[in-house]
């Protein structure tokens, strides 16, 4: 292909690059990246591969832009809270770099549409937030011979790698055979995130795609690279294939993609002494008790946002010092967002002596699902 003298005036500082040059630019014109997410890591990947001239750049997100978001998602704006992140993120690069072909995928990766989307790109960048996307994403990615740029966030931590078994790296499974318990993780609404740190893994992420698109450099194949804004630290952890993967090891078992939500959640338990359902939840909230009470331990912040109604709040991160404002005797469903703080709280009155405290498993988010009452956070 040609570049075109607008082009070649725009990629200037590239093709002064010996590493690069034409021949890399022209590289990078042709290729086609798909990003999966365009929130925290995708913001960034995507503002930096437009910019960059990436040809053809994939954009796979079913979310809508969030005003909670933006403090990370850089490449929505204001205005854009309530549309498609696809839409607004689409916007965003053509206003960018108007040479850049830009296809979107509204909807969620699944095992139905994951290989039909993701076969059309040469390099998948993983900007996504969750396990089961993550493990569909890997295991598409293998089975079709494709390179996947992960990256991770949480809390001040992040993590950056490359995952090729076909160029004789490790694939994501090989790094993490087995999803954590549910509830084990909590998100980014219930855990918070540094609103920059997904800018310093996402440029990774776009510095590693360029580098394998361009051919030059030494990559993270092989390598984990995990970084540490506190501390102000990266560290680097050597990964090998696993030869017993299930995926990409000398025997693989897996052949096709499967129900990763179903996987990831693992087999439904049955409810402990120390856990409520939602449906009690409810309940307590639609005919209060004298005998009930209802103690809400997110921190004022988001029940600022969304309020139960009738509860009684009491901040996770005050529970040492307030624990004794709650009445031992007196039967007490306690709820967070996805269950994890509740939980730990509740083990804690338990070791105190209280008799009668209940978790609502899943939280609010469990909540909401299933009776659609109030919007998490």
């Amino acid at each position: 292909m040609e570049l075109s003298p607008q082009a070649l005036r725009r990629y200037a500082r590239h093709l002064s690059l010996p590493e690069i040059g034409l021949a890399g630019q022209k590289k990078i014109c042709a290729a086609r990246v798909l990003c999966v997410g365009a929130g925290g890591l995708g913001s960034p990947v995507l503002l930096y591969l437009a910019a960059a001239g990436v040809g053809t750049l994939g954009i796979a997100d079913d979310d809508v832009v969030d005003v909670s978001n933006l403090h990370r998602q850089i490449l929505h704006s204001s205005d854009a809270a309530g549309r498609p992140k696809t839409a607004s993120a689409g916007e965003a690069l053509q206003r960018l770099n108007p040479e850049v072909h830009v296809v979107t995928h509204a909807e969620r990766l699944t095992c139905a549409n994951a290989r039909a989307i993701i076969q059309d790109y040469d390099v998948v960048v993983d900007g996504s937030d969750n396990f089961p996307t993550r493990y569909l994403v890997n295991d598409a990615c293998v089975l079709l011979g494709k390179p996947n740029v992960y990256g991770s966030i949480f809390r001040f931590e992040g993590q950056v790698s490359l995952l090729a078994p076909h160029l004789g790296g490790p694939c994501y499974r090989c790094l993490y055979p087995e999803p954590p318990p549910p509830g084990a993780v909590p998100g980014c609404a219930e855990a918070g995130v540094l609103g920059v740190l997904p800018g310093v893994i996402g440029c990774l992420q776009a510095t590693e795609t360029l580098k394998l698109i361009a051919g030059v450099g030494t990559s993270l194949l092989g390598r984990l690279l995990v970084f540490d804004a506190l501390e102000a630290r990266f560290r680097e952890i050597k990964v090998r294939r696993d030869p017993r993967c299930p995926l990409c090891g000398q025997q693989p078992t897996i052949k096709d993609l499967g129900d990763y939500d179903a996987w990831c959640a693992g087999p439904p338990a049955a409810l402990s002494e120390d856990e409520a359902d939602p449906a009690e939840l409810q309940q307590a909230l639609m005919q209060p008790t004298p005998g009930i009470r209802v103690v809400d331990v997110r921190e004022p912040h988001e029940a600022a946002v969304t309020p139960v109604p009738g509860a009684t709040l009491l901040p996770f991160s005050q529970f040492a010092a307030r624990w004794r404002e709650l009445p031992p005797d007196q039967a007490l469903l306690l709820c967070c967002e996805a269950g994890v703080r509740s939980r730990q709280a509740a083990q804690w009155l338990k070791r105190k002596g209280f008799k009668s405290v209940k978790s609502v498993r899943g939280g609010l988010q469990a909540w909401t699902r299933q009776f659609a009452s109030v919007k998490s956070a």
